[in-house]
Parts: structure tokens; sequence; C-alpha cells
């Protein structure tokens, strides 16, 4: 099949690519010049596990290649997606300027029949907005179809190629057929189509993300709970987690959500009930648990140094918005950072794969590092924001040897208490015990809640 993706975002490279995987001749399209030049090239411009070897392979077979010029990228398509980001607004309405525009241009290009496809995440009714552009100019037929992505970044490749669910909102028989042609290679071990409504379609991709924010504002604010009444958030999670009808994913506690989707969608639909005249009470408490989540750490690290961060090195590991991507859009690890600078602090970080999108925000006001252990020279305390595996299994010695005292505050909950125990470590988590040291080198201490028992 032919098929033109335009745009050449997270979601559209990755659903170009995986649909040249599966043998379709996929055209992307995308008004960068210079970041199309790359991609020919073979230059992947995200950071996604897999995408790299799968991108080359389909270049060098000449199933996957880019255009900036949308005319030559929709010739002989039979579907065209439409994959352009869809911002938040002032008040936090998706905008659809650019794919209202795309779709304004495609009526005058298009000449036989084809499927245009709302990939992008948008809000109910942008089905219906679309076809309204595409027919002020377009003199043959069309059908506009909504199939919201559900893609998780770092394993977006997995996600794509064997998806839980397919979701397509189409009221037409003929688009419906061609629909279920195109992904029948992805549901081959039975996993369902689900065909509906246009409206159910763009409304089911907000409910499921917004869904999942409030399973994470509800866990932390469970931690937080935890905190107060000496509780342990872990065994919490295990312990509701395990019923099947909450399920164990989601329900780790720490320093907010992030990303790309979850704060947009969640605004998004806010907005929608609220043009609808209906107040998401759930949703605007999902928001301000999250907004405060995201600096909880800043109490604990302020309290521990008396009140006075002024000159106090710190060490970030972590600022992409969750392992595994280089996205640090609404990143807790930027809240956190801008917070403490504005308490005097120095910071020093360092994240795997997001260092150099940190740098055009933050420019030099911060300092990066070459690897986790340089981040701890000198410092006088850790914060981890970003769970990356390399952090869950570092060399103690060697950071104990690097730091000017063992302190740390984990925003991820990847060490054990017990651990850090052991260690001698100050350590603060999410929803667990605070374990506070303060004995001489090789006593041996255990610790109940915040006081400390010599043995």
């Amino acid at each position: 099949m032919k098929i033109t993706v335009v745009g050449t975002g997270y979601v559209g490279l990755v659903t170009g690519t995986c649909f040249a995987e599966t043998g379709n001749f996929v055209t992307c399209v995308d008004i960068d010049e210079q970041k199309v030049c790359k991609m020919k090239e073979g230059i992947v411009p995200i950071y996604e596990p897999g995408l790299d070897i799968m991108f080359e392979r389909n270049i060098n077979e000449g199933r996957l290649t880019f255009t900036t010029k949308l005319e030559d990228a929709i010739e002989g398509a039979e579907v065209i997606f439409l994959a352009l980001p869809t911002p938040p607004g002032a008040d936090g309405a998706a905008d659809l300027s650019f794919i209202l525009k795309v779709a304004e241009q495609l009526g005058s290009l298009i000449k036989d029949y084809v499927v245009v496809i709302d990939k992008s995440t948008v809000p109910v009714g942008t089905a219906k907005k679309v076809r309204q552009k595409i027919a002020m100019n377009c003199n043959c037929e069309f059908d506009v179809v909504s199939n919201p992505e559900f893609l998780r970044e770092g394993v977006a490749i997995e996600d794509f190629m064997k998806p839980d669910r397919v979701v397509i909102g189409t009221s037409s028989e003929r688009a419906k057929k061609l629909m279920e042609k195109l992904y029948a290679p992805f549901v081959m071990q039975g996993n369902p189509i689900h065909i509906m409504d246009e409206e159910s379609a763009e409304l089911t991709k907000y409910a499921a993300n917004a869904f999942l924010a409030m399973k994470i504002s509800f866990m932390n604010e469970i931690a937080n709970l935890c905190e107060k009444v000496g509780a342990n958030v872990d065994m919490v999670r295990m312990g509701i987690g395990t019923d099947k009808r909450i399920g164990n994913r989601f329900l780790f506690a720490g320093v907010g959500y992030g990303g790309s989707c979850f704060p947009k969608d969640v605004k998004a639909l806010v907005k929608t009930a609220k043009d609808n005249n209906y107040d998401f009470k759930i949703l605007n408490a999902v928001e301000d648990i999250n907004e405060i989540q995201k600096t909880i750490m800043i109490p604990k690290i302020k309290n521990f140094f008396k009140g006075n961060l002024m000159g106090k090195r710190i060490a970030i590991w972590g600022l992409a918005f969750k392992p595994n991507t280089d996205d640090i859009r609404e990143a807790p690890a930027l809240y956190i950072i801008n917070s403490l600078l504005a308490e005097g602090t120095e910071i020093v970080a360092f994240d795997p794969e997001a260092m150099d999108n940190v740098k055009k925000i933050m420019g030099d006001r911060i300092t990066f590092v070459d690897n986790q252990y340089d981040a701890l020279l000198k410092a006088d305390a850790l914060v981890i924001v970003t769970e990356w595996p390399a952090f869950r299994t570092p060399d103690f010695p060697k950071m104990i040897q690097r730091m000017n005292a063992k302190v740390i505050f984990d925003g991820r909950n990847v060490f054990k208490t017990e651990q850090m125990k052991e260690l001698g470590f100050h350590y603060e988590s999410i929803g667990r015990e605070k374990v506070t040291r303060d004995s001489k080198p090789g006593e041996k201490i255990t610790i109940s809640k915040d006081k400390i028992i010599e043995n």
C-alpha cells in the first residue's frame, strides 16, 4: 500500500517506519528542510530504542522516503496520515492550526479517492473540521478517519507492531475495509480492532491518557499520606496492584508525570468538558496534584540543609521525563532544577540522552557532565529524577568517594531503604521512611522511621 505521513515528529516517524516495516511504501513529508535532509541520510532525529535499525533498513530497501513537498508525497497515496503537533493554547485547548492548514492544502491536491487519517491526538469534532476544510477545494471522493495512537515513549516500536488494540473512528464502510487491511499485519495474534464513530475514537484517546494520569496522581497522593502515617508506598502498591480490577501498572510513586501526552491531553479534556458546560472535577484535581508533585522534593532538600541552599552543589541524575527517551517536555527535572537554582544552588546534571535538549533551554545556567559519577564530584547531595536503568545498581563506593556527603533525594524510589541504611546514607524518597545518617564510620545502625537506634 502507498502511504503518506504528514509530520515527522515522534508519532509520525514511528508510524511511517513501522508501516514501511510491514511492506508498505511510505513517504514522510515535513516542512523542515534540514530535518528532511538528515533523515534522507539515515539520521533519526529522535531517540527511541530500536527505531534507528528499522529506520535504516527501510530506507535502504526503498520503502521509506522523505520530502518537503506535500504534492509529491501524496501522489498515488491510498491513505494520508496527519501526524502534526497539537500544542495546548493558553486556555488548554489543543491548537488545530497545523492540521487544518494541511487539510485545506490537501483539498486542492487530492485527485482520486483517499482516506485522510487523524493520527494526532485531537479533540472531539476534529474529524468533522478536517472534512470541511478538505471539502472546500476538493472535487473527488475522500473519507476522514480518526485513528488515535497509543504509543509509550521508550517502547513505541513494540506498541505499534504489537498493539493492545487499534481504534478506528469512521462511518464509511469503504474506509473501514481499507483500514482493516492496513492494520491486519499488526493484529495477527488476535488483538482487537475497534470500529466506532469518529467522536468516540477521538474521545477514547483523551480518556485513556487522562485515566492513566489519574492513577499516577492518585498513587502520589497515597505516597504523601504514607509519609504522614509511617506506611510504605511500595507495600501499598503491591497490595492493591494484584487486584485485577486495579492492575499493577502506573502505580509507582514519584515526582509526577510529564512528557508530550499526559499534561497536554488532561488539559485538553478539561477544556472540552468546560466548553460543554461540564466541570470535570477529578481531572482538575489530577492537574493540581501533579503540579505540586513535581517539586515535592524541594521542601525535603531545604529542610535537610536547614533552609539554606545557597552555594550548595547538587547533582541531578536524569533529565528526560521518563527513561529511554530524550523527551523533556513537561519533565519534572526542569521544575526541580529551576526551583533549586532560585535557592542559589550549583547544579551538575547527567542524563544518557536528554542533555542536548536541556542545554537548549538552560544554556550555561547548569553544568552538564559525560557520566553519572562525574556529576557527583564534590556534590553536597544527589537528586534522582529519572529512573534510568543505569542508576539502579551504581558503584556505591565510587559515589561515596566523590560526594562531599552521603545524601540522596530519590524522586523515583530507585533504591531500597534497607540498602541505604547499610551504606550509611541520608536518604529520602517518596512515600517511604526517611533514612537518617548520624553515626561514625563503621557503626551499624538500624532506623525506624526517623529514629536512630545505635547498636
